[in-house]
């Protein structure tokens, strides 16, 4: 299960379906290099993830002392 709160960007929690980074690593472009930006497709892969885990009603928010943390998500009994 990802963890959205561990990474420098909540993205980074799940593998990009465009370049095939793995969770936790950058995005890169066709020549390797590091890409600018992490791909779209793979910000709406985590948005996908994030709400089947957490529900639609949860945000993540940043807290520039403490890092990411979510709030309003469903508890699962």
């Amino acid at each position: 299960m990802p963890d959205f709160t561990v990474h420098l960007h909540p993205i980074l929690a799940v593998a990009c379906p465009v370049c095939g980074q793995q969770a936790g690593t950058w995005c890169r472009r066709p020549s390797g290099h590091k890409a600018t930006e992490l791909h779209a497709s793979r910000g709406a892969e985590a948005d996908r993830v994030f709400i089947e885990q957490h529900g639609p009603d949860a945000a993540i928010r940043r807290d520039p002392m403490n890092g990411w943390w979510i709030e309003g998500q469903r508890h699962v009994l």
